[in-house]
């Protein structure tokens, strides 16, 4: 039997102008949360822990890649330490900082998050959800 995917979303794909840079970075990256690279195409990587669930690519239209204003990135960490792996291996890697390892009450009370733009100025985030602590719709 198959095992059913548990996401909401199929995948997201982000764009790069430089590739090899960007796959570099989410190599370093994304291990610490426990994704892989699954797939490699011409122009494109995917990655995710059973499911190609995050893509870096080369925009497909050949047009410069930019990025969205407002949009972000969230990656699922198991663990409050996941959390600060995942933001000091992005500071490794190339990132720069966007909001250091912290719970982050205003978003609800069992939040804990980190943020940091990859190389190509895409806002980056692992998030640990304390289901003890947060509040559910």
């Amino acid at each position: 039997m198959e095992e059913e995917n548990p996401s909401i979303l199929s995948h997201v794909s982000i764009g790069t102008n430089d590739l090899s840079r960007a796959v570099a970075f989410y190599d370093a990256l994304l291990p610490v949360l426990g994704c892989k690279k699954l797939f490699e195409y011409p122009g494109a990587v995917a990655y995710g822990r059973q499911f190609p669930e995050f893509w870096v690519q080369k925009p497909i239209d050949g047009q410069p890649a930019t990025v969205g204003n407002g949009a972000h990135f969230c990656f699922i960490a198991t663990s409050k330490e996941a959390v600060h792996a995942f933001h000091e291996a992005a500071l490794a890697a190339g990132a720069t900082d966007d909001g250091p390892p912290g719970p982050r009450p205003e978003y609800s009370a069992g939040y804990y998050g980190a943020f940091a733009r990859d190389p190509d100025g895409h806002k980056v985030e692992a998030a640990f959800f304390d289901a003890e602590l947060s509040v559910r719709a």
